[in-house]
């Protein structure tokens, strides 16, 4: 498969129709990519996804699937979204050239990478994107901006591949990124914290927790920052309950 072996992962979440999945795997196969993973699909090991995968079999037979995204991104530490246009919480959009330098160089310190596109008809949904990083848009004529998905991957994976012949360099850091996981229990100490102060209860803001995801996803957080923040955290609700 990919001689650099590169945790980069190609997720696909609520795809409908089993020939764009072996398509897909044909598309990453070519890249030299093989991690798939799948979020509640279409029944796709069938006779058109494998006629379409046409020798990459092996990315199909080897796919994870997954009852829903947050699983299926749950050890990584940098997630790209797909979209073709903008959602409730805006992204700044990076195009696939740079979400493929980005990518190698997280890969290259060990940090697994997930981009992920959403279902055929309606793409990531608010709360998929709310997962991501980053927003990846690929740019395409104003007459006629429609991509299947099996196209979309190509362009992505392909730009992947010509990063890891380019050089790119790595990030020095000293930490791990944190992974969808770990932030997700950051979250959840957030929202805590908060609980029955009066910026919670003022902030006027119906989506709060959507954009704080927000600003933390922005700031890619390393372990130790992630650790950081968790104990300013407790010291704060440590310091609620004294007297």
């Amino acid at each position: 498969m990919s001689e650099l072996l590169l945790p980069i992962r190609i997720v696909l979440s609520h795809t409908s129709h089993p020939g764009n999945i072996g398509a897909v795997a044909r598309a990453m196969k070519n890249m030299g990519l093989s991690e798939l993973h799948l979020v509640n699909p279409c029944d796709y090991r069938d006779y058109e996804a494998y006629a379409r995968a046409s020798g990459a079999d092996d990315v199909l037979t080897t796919a994870v699937v997954h009852a829903d995204l947050q699983s299926a991104v749950n050890d990584c530490g940098l997630i790209f979204g797909t979209s073709a246009r903008q959602r409730h919480v805006p992204f700044v959009p990076v195009e696939p050239r740079a979400c493929a330098e980005q990518a190698i160089a997280a890969a290259a310190k060990g940090d697994h990478v997930a981009i992920v596109f959403g279902c055929e008809r309606t793409g990531l949904q608010n709360e998929e994107l709310a997962l991501c990083h980053h927003l990846v848009t690929i740019p395409t004529s104003d007459v006629y901006s429609s991509l299947n998905i099996a196209m979309a991957v190509q362009i992505i994976v392909y730009e992947v591949f010509l990063a890891t012949r380019s050089g790119v360099q790595s990030i020095e850091r000293d930490e791990p990124l944190a992974t969808a996981e770990d932030l997700e229990r950051l979250y959840t100490h957030i929202s805590d914290a908060l609980e029955g102060t009066s910026f919670r209860n003022h902030s006027g803001s119906s989506n709060l927790m959507t954009r704080v995801r927000r600003i933390f996803n922005r700031a890619q957080l390393d372990q130790h920052e992630m650790r950081i923040l968790r104990g300013i955290l407790t010291a704060i609700q440590e310091g609620k309950k004294t007297p």
